[in-house]
């Protein structure tokens, strides 16, 4: 089933497994360029599943099927969490939990910084960012690819700019953290094949690379 999905180029209508604004903005933009018409999942009415899976891959194949199954056409996935290192990669797949109910990332970051403290930890804080996305096909297994940035945590956080825990995170090499930069500086794809700067465009290209047109 690998290699044959490997093959299988998408085209026409996509389902994007996400109710994160924040996610769809970027998939949307990066799937721009490959004439891929991208529906939210909420657009649909499509429920959130239950995340049960305990890695980033597993969590991205589980929205990714429930939404091609109920959708009837291919969807696409991203499961994505902040690990950082003094934590034991905590939050990891539990990112979004940290910011409750209310997806209060505000409070997620401080959080992670009492995490910092209670642990006694020192800086620089290393931390990495994980991206799982899975595309699957109406009653077909799903292939999936994963993308990693790492870092280090600042605080207090900086930038308005991304989401989640982009503010805190200041990618190796870089002065600014993530929530300094545009999502054109984050998500832009090389011209020259070259590993893009966030975790989800290094996913993101792999996935292109097999499933979407040139």
């Amino acid at each position: 089933m690998r290699d044959r999905l490997m093959g299988r180029q998408l085209k026409g209508k996509l389902v994007l497994a996400t109710h994160n604004a924040g996610k769809l903005a970027e998939m949307r933009e990066l799937l721009a360029p490959f004439g891929v018409m991208a529906i939210a999942a909420a657009e649909l009415g499509l429920p959130e599943p239950e995340e049960t899976g305990a890695s980033f891959v597993s969590n991205a194949v589980i929205k990714a099927c429930a939404a091609a199954e109920r959708a009837k056409i291919p969807a696409l996935a991203d499961d994505s969490g902040l690990c950082v290192a003094a934590l034991d990669d905590a939050p990891g797949i539990n990112s979004a939990r940290w910011a409750g109910p209310a997806r209060d990332f505000g409070a997620a970051m401080k959080k992670v910084e009492q995490a910092l403290q209670a642990a006694k930890a020192r800086p620089p804080f290393k931390a990495h960012f994980v991206s799982a996305l899975a595309v699957a096909f109406p009653n077909e297994e799903t292939q999936s690819f994963e993308g990693k940035v790492f870092g280090e945590l600042v605080f207090p956080p900086r930038g308005g700019l991304g989401f989640g825990y982009d503010p805190i995170f200041l990618p190796d090499g870089f002065s600014r953290t993530f929530g300094e930069m545009t999502r054109a500086e984050k998500h832009g794809i090389p011209a020259d094949g070259s590993p893009a700067l966030s975790h989800r465009a290094r996913a993101f290209q792999a996935f292109a690379r097999a499933c979407l047109a040139n």
